[in-house]
């Protein structure tokens, strides 16, 4: 039986009087990955970052069986929780590997007698950051610098991996690669929520999938039962998308 490792019930968010998220409901269970497509402004990054205790939100989070609704940021990174914005929020001045060795902070605070020890995983993974580790992190292509982020996240050793957005920018070929290394994730336990607008890339590497728009749920089912859901080719599959 898979074990439920992130459930989302009844999520609100607003800005002001605006609602920007409504009563949205999401289950990630341990080593899959679910993604969240929909168009510019359906509230896909304001649902992350409430999930991340950025954003203040009502309703309820629950993440290996505990509420995270009276927990901060920090204790929610604490507890395995990564994300990798769509900014990347990069170190630019500082090179490949000082940017790296600055994601086992979450492992060096808990104790771990080893906390740098997933820079060799993160090298496996993305061989190219591993050519360019001496490198200052802002001379690196769009493509490296997501490389960047994402490796930076793994070495807190999280449970839930959550990306915004990770193809933005990117050439379609290195999209491909970048994804391709996030479903890889699936091999070594970690849940992953993708948030992405290029819904076919998504779909293809996940296992569930859930449409947002203006704030809702839409649609939710696994991803092969979206890409050949007529709405969802219509929307979101059609010429244009690869």
């Amino acid at each position: 039986m898979s074990e439920l490792l992130l459930e989302v019930t009844q999520l609100r968010v607003c800005y002001g009087k605006v609602e920007a998220v409504h009563d949205v409901n999401l289950k990630l269970e341990r080593g899959s990955i679910a993604c969240v497509i929909g168009p510019n402004g359906a509230g896909k990054s304001t649902l992350l970052n409430a999930i991340m205790g950025i954003l203040p939100s009502q309703g309820t989070i629950r993440f290996q069986g505990q509420s995270l609704q009276q927990m901060s940021l920090e204790d929610r990174v604490m507890a395995g929780i990564g994300l990798v914005p769509e900014t990347r929020e990069l170190f630019g001045s500082m090179s490949v590997e000082d940017n790296l060795l600055l994601g086992s902070f979450r492992r060096l605070r808990l104790g771990d007698a080893h906390p740098q020890d997933q820079l060799p995983t993160v090298f496996e993974l993305f061989p190219r950051l591993k050519e360019r580790r001496t490198q200052i992190a802002s001379t690196l292509s769009g493509g490296e610098r997501q490389m960047l982020a994402i490796g930076r996240a793994l070495m807190a050793k999280p449970s839930v991996l959550m990306l915004d957005e990770p193809s933005l920018g990117l050439a379609p070929l290195i999209v491909q690669e970048i994804l391709r290394k996030v479903a890889d994730l699936r091999q070594t336990g970690i849940s992953v929520l993708l948030v992405e607008q290029n819904a076919r890339a998504a779909l293809q590497i996940s296992d569930i999938g859930y449409v947002l728009e203006l704030g809702e749920v839409t649609l939710q089912d696994s991803a092969a039962a979206l890409a050949g859901n007529p709405q969802v080719i219509e929307a979101y599959l059609g010429f244009g998308q690869h």
